[in-house]
């Protein structure tokens, strides 16, 4: 079977759909190649189910401090079969409202492989499309470190955990102190689970603000959660009493025994079988090598998201796919990816955007650094949350905002005012001008500003 159409896009998450939306607005015939089902990682593995099974365990973790709301309860039980039963539906509910947007654009989805056979066809089971551009937007998969014992069961990866529906852990270890790492951290730690996290480098959360990090580690400590950071993991091993992972931590040999290993060091780009022997993509690092236009050494073959690296995030990844297209079609238009907000959902959450002070210092900008302890915020303390607070850097000539560092309730949604700000190059006494609503969370961006 044979086709032609305008653009062909190899993956369904939320690179290959909002690139798919932009070329059907600018008139071309496209086509979505997905392997699994429409959403990519985000969707089905990543962003949503995650955020969906943490605020299940969050509304759990809260019940231990009912009482102090006025509220009394005879007793409490988290049920994961429950809770996975909710995410699926949530996830079905968000797959469909995808669906229906890309049938209302006619736009066609292909389940299946798609392989790049050459600069303009691309092949999926027994069909042939032949294209005047190709989308490569495949994401990436879970990473397995070369660690002895990491096919044992018991050890698993994210994927594998947040399909998990059983009674929860007694104790679990966590290899690896980033974002995966940190919210899982959080989930399984506000359930019960003894948890144990190993990080290689000298610091959870290693690529945000130092005393992001080190403020979340406090809190996480003061939950029982135990943290070792320069630390490596050397062999994992079957025994008797669960899983023993031997690690080496500032030089010293030590031992944590826990039910299961979450393996949480990262993703890799997804390019195996993605195209023919006699199609040379140019691979840097694993990753596609794509130029700012996103373009590959093929002129109309781009690739966007995950799978050209750089900061592996959903909302970048949209913004890259959204700019592919509109540089296919000619466009002008183009969405700012030199802001880009960070979060992490733990309690309290985490956000980040531009510039931190140690950034600052080490290009050699002066800067004003203004923060605001959230601990002194009326949202944060009737709603019982812990210490955190929000910091604004700006240079310290112009008062331009270049960075902000959020640890506070509702953080991932706060993070915005300051993105909007930078992108914009508003200045310190721009954002005075602003009333926040009392209380709420974001008053904490007017005082850090005073």
């Amino acid at each position: 079977m044979f086709k032609k159409v305008d653009l062909v896009i190899i993956g369904g998450g939320p690179a290959g759909y909002e690139a798919a939306f932009k070329a059907a607005d600018g008139g071309m015939k496209a086509i979505i190649i997905e392997k699994e089902a429409i959403g990519g990682t985000c969707l089905n593995h990543g962003c949503i189910p995650t955020k969906t099974i943490m605020h299940s365990t969050e509304l759990y973790k809260k019940l231990e401090t009912i009482d102090e709301f006025g509220i009394a309860l005879e007793k409490k039980s988290i049920n994961f079969e429950v809770i996975q039963n909710r995410k699926e539906e949530i996830l079905e509910k968000l797959r469909n409202g995808i669906l229906s947007r890309i049938r209302k654009s006619d736009i066609e989805v292909v389940l299946g492989e798609g392989k790049i056979v050459s600069n303009n066809l691309v092949r999926v089971g027994d069909e042939t499309i032949e294209t005047k551009f190709i989308l490569i937007a495949t994401g990436t998969g879970t990473l397995l470190p070369p660690i002895k014992g990491c096919d044992l069961d018991g050890v698993i990866t994210s994927d594998e955990l947040l399909e998990y529906n059983k009674k929860p852990f007694g104790a679990l270890t966590i290899i690896g102190g980033g974002v995966i790492g940190m919210e899982f951290a959080n989930m399984f730690s506000d359930v019960g689970t003894s948890i144990t996290v190993i990080e290689a480098l000298d610091r959870i959360l290693p690529n945000m603000d130092k005393e992001l990090g080190q403020s979340l580690k406090m809190i996480l400590k003061k939950r029982g959660v135990d943290i070792h950071t320069s630390s490596f993991v050397e062999e994992i091993i079957k025994s008797n009493e669960g899983l023993s992972c031997k690690y080496k931590e500032k030089g010293k040999e030590a031992v944590v025994t826990s039910d299961a290993v979450l393996i949480a060091v990262g993703r890799k780009p997804n390019i195996n079988n993605l195209y023919a022997a006699d199609v040379e993509l140019e691979i840097e690092k694993g990753c596609i090598k794509v130029n700012d236009n996103y373009q590959t050494n093929y002129p109309n073959i781009y690739a966007v998201g995950d799978v050209i690296g750089g900061i592996q995030l959903a909302h970048v990844a949209s913004a890259e796919g959204k700019n592919a297209v509109y540089h296919m079609l000619g466009k002008e238009d183009r969405i700012d990816v030199n802001v880009i907000p960070s979060c992490i959902y733990t309690n309290p959450e985490i956000a980040s955007v531009g510039i931190t002070a140690d950034d600052a210092k080490r290009e050699n900008i002066k800067i004003i650094a203004n923060k605001f302890p959230m601990l002194a915020n009326g949202k944060t303390i009737l709603s019982g949350m812990d210490r955190g607070y929000i910091k604004i850097i700006a240079d310290e000539k112009s008062h331009k905002i270049l960075g902000a560092q959020m640890m506070c309730g509702r953080a991932t949604d706060l993070i915005s005012e300051l993105t909007v700000a930078i992108a914009n190059e508003l200045t310190l006494e721009d954002l005075k001008k602003v009333i926040h609503p009392h209380p709420t969370f974001s008053e904490g961006i007017g005082d850090a500003l005073n």
